[in-house]
């Protein structure tokens, strides 16, 4: 782990007390605004972080996201429901406190040394 880059929410509040709120390509102002809102709600310190609370409203999002995906729904409310998965597993890492940036690019780099396999409906990469 290294010590310079935060993790916890207090960690991401101290280095990024106002993160942008307009996209600016950083991931940074990303989880600086994911901080932020696990900040102003105090989930740290109310249960919000209580990671069997956060899978079921990870499921509770997916069905959302896999609904509007079904339904035919605009690429727009589609991605309103992507955002939502994605805001609650970035908030996943910081009630964790891991580097998910990190993790990503680990995991990208075992991944990418990985051959695809063709299933039923569609091709997949996998090691197993």
């Amino acid at each position: 782990m290294d010590p310079s880059r935060p993790i916890s929410v207090t960690e991401w509040r101290k280095a990024r007390p106002n993160p942008n709120t307009v996209p600016d390509d950083r991931f940074s102002t990303l989880m600086g605004r994911v901080a932020a809102f696990h900040d102003k709600h105090a989930f740290e310190h109310s249960g919000g972080h209580d990671m069997g609370f956060r899978l079921a409203l990870t499921i509770e999002e997916l069905g959302e996201l896999s609904a509007a995906i079904t339904k035919g729904r605009s690429n727009n409310e589609i991605a309103v429901e992507l955002a939502d998965v994605i805001i609650l597993c970035l908030g996943h890492a910081l009630a964790l406190e891991i580097d998910v940036e990190k993790e990503i690019h680990r995991k990208l780099d075992v991944i990418m040394q990985r051959e695809s396999k063709q299933g039923h409906l569609g091709k997949r990469v996998t090691d197993g």
